[in-house]
């Protein structure tokens, strides 16, 4: 009976972000992705201690030699090591993929939240772009921006976050038409609160949960979008080291040196993978239906 008391409180006393963590844990697939995801980050915080001069160092006498213990992922055709450039490509593939997510959630938060918020006219009209931008493939949007602004990370993060804008406007808008009926809601129209203080404390808040769960998901898009932007020579500058660019770079000597996509292609599979299983942990952590 004591023991199931203790039990009681410290689930009393365990916060939202405590509950919601406890219920992660319980998901394997969702705690590789996330393992994965941290040694992820430790490789792009390890690649500020590795001199740029020894990512591009050149040898031609080592072309395309195959991987061995002192070049574990092989050379390229520059004689340049891919497992030094290929964890280099952490620091552009994961700063792209978070900021341009982090662009798009600021972004489409907003709008979503006006156009869910006001409804009707407003409503109509920022749902119309949206389907708009919604109707334009996003390689051929990333494309066409990249092109309008040029190659370089930030230019990149503007053109991924633009293509992914329209989830969080959707996601934003959905979640706001639920509870912007609620009696705290009209509570707090009652008492004299502004609309921007009623969006951002009272309603946001609590539709948090389905833009975190797009988080996740979209970090994996946004990462193969610049990743595909890179192969097709509109990325990051050559010669810095990004995924994509390494896997293009090794496209006409795929059936003599495969290594030199492969691995690279590797680091974009596992990396994707990871934020998609973690999402869908925080999916089933964040139902509600799903607590006990």
């Amino acid at each position: 009976m004591k023991k199931l008391n203790r039990t009681a409180k410290k689930q009393g006393r365990r916060s939202q972000l405590g509950d919601i963590f406890h219920r992660l844990k319980k998901n394997k697939g969702a705690m590789v992705g996330l393992c994965i995801i941290g040694v992820l980050v430790l490789i792009l915080i390890g690649t500020f201690f590795i001199d740029y001069k020894d990512v591009t160092a050149t040898d031609m006498k080592l072309r395309y030699q195959s991987p061995s213990l002192e070049h574990p992922f092989g050379t390229d055709d520059m004689g340049r090591d891919i497992f030094i450039r290929t964890l280099y490509g952490t620091r552009y593939s994961l700063s792209i993929g978070f900021g341009a997510t982090l662009l798009a959630a600021f972004v489409g938060v907003c709008i979503g939240s006006v156009a869910g918020y006001y409804g009707g006219i407003v409503d109509d009209l920022l749902m119309r772009l949206t389907d708009i931008l919604s109707s334009i493939p996003a390689m051929l949007l990333g494309m066409v921006i990249v092109s309008i602004l040029g190659g370089s990370v930030v230019n990149l993060i503007i053109a991924v976050g633009i293509c992914s804008v329209q989830y969080y406007i959707r996601i934003t808008r959905a979640s706001i038409l639920a509870i912007r009926n609620q009696e705290y809601v009209e509570a707090a129209k009652v008492i004299g609160m502004s609309d921007i203080k009623i969006i951002f404390t009272q309603i946001l808040p609590n539709a948090f949960s389905p833009v975190l769960v797009t988080f996740s998901a979209t970090i994996g898009i946004a990462i193969l979008v610049s990743a595909s932007l890179s192969f097709i020579g509109l990325g990051v500058a050559v010669p810095m080291p990004e995924w994509g660019a390494l896997v293009s770079s090794g496209r006409n000597v795929l059936r003599t040196a495969p290594y030199v996509s492969v691995f690279p292609g590797l680091f974009i599979m596992i990396t994707v993978l990871a934020f998609n299983i973690l999402g869908d942990g925080l999916r089933d952590a964040l139902d509600p239906k799903l607590k006990r």
